[in-house]
């Protein structure tokens, strides 16, 4: 890991970009640490100068109670290199979605069990790198992102001891079996009416994590209509499993 630039946010948040190879990444960490602070895992759907403003008003949230947060950029996304049958498949799902047609599992297959592949051993080896800074320790959770990234590192992590899922993307169905392996706390967001989401398998999947801990906060509205509250939720969420 190699901090290319570092700021200081109106709260006294410190905000360090760096990169781990050809990964861009950021994290941040409060103003005044008695202790390393535990950390959280900012997930996104990619394109981190597009999504900045949201993970940093995430990350200060977290940070206003003690936690540290990082994120790294999503394969195929910002200025990494493309994925082109990823992007195929992308293409095809919006054209399926504005003519008001079902979107095939071959298609959600394409379009998601790439990103996951990828996307999540770049997850472990961004955190063994931010578990050896000293100011970085346990325990660690994961918020949102791509619900099926969510999904695999819940079960192939064991330093992740909470997390806080979005169901707000297109599931694989393969994904589903491994939903039943999930034993950690868990809290999924569901938006009642998010337009790119399908609410009965959101259910279904829901449905289908073994943790004896799960949570489901559905709310109206859209795809990005999650209530303010819901940040304060997620404190007290984290709050309870990573002291």
């Amino acid at each position: 890991m190699e901090f290319t630039s570092e700021q200081r946010l109106h709260d006294g948040v410190l905000e360090r970009e760096f990169t781990l190879g050809e990964i861009p990444g950021i994290l941040w960490t409060p103003a005044s640490v008695s202790a390393p602070a535990p950390v959280i895992l900012l997930g996104h759907p990619g394109g981190l100068p597009t999504m900045y403003p949201r993970l940093a008003a995430r990350a200060q949230h977290c940070a206003a109670v003690g936690f540290a947060a990082a994120t790294i950029e999503l394969p195929g996304g910002g200025n990494r290199s493309r994925l082109v049958a990823v992007e195929e498949a992308r293409t095809e799902l919006r054209r399926a979605l504005k003519a008001g047609e079902p979107v095939g599992d071959e298609v959600v297959d394409r379009l998601v069990l790439p990103l996951v592949d990828q996307a999540v051993p770049e997850w472990r080896a961004a955190l063994d790198a931010l578990l050896s800074l000293p100011e970085i320790g346990g325990p660690v959770g994961y918020s949102g992102g791509i619900i099926a990234i969510g999904i695999r590192l819940a079960v192939v992590e064991p330093r992740i001891s909470a997390a806080l899922l979005f169901a707000g993307s297109f599931v694989p169905r393969a994904m589903f079996e491994e939903a039943r392996k999930v034993t950690i706390p868990l809290q999924v967001l569901l938006q009642w009416d998010d337009e790119g989401n399908d609410r009965q398998q959101a259910l279904q999947l829901f449905d289908a994590f073994g943790s004896t801990e799960k949570t489901l906060h559905a709310n109206m509205g859209g795809h990005t209509g999650v209530p303010q509250f819901e940040a304060d939720d997620a404190n007290r969420f984290f709050a309870r499993h990573l002291r």
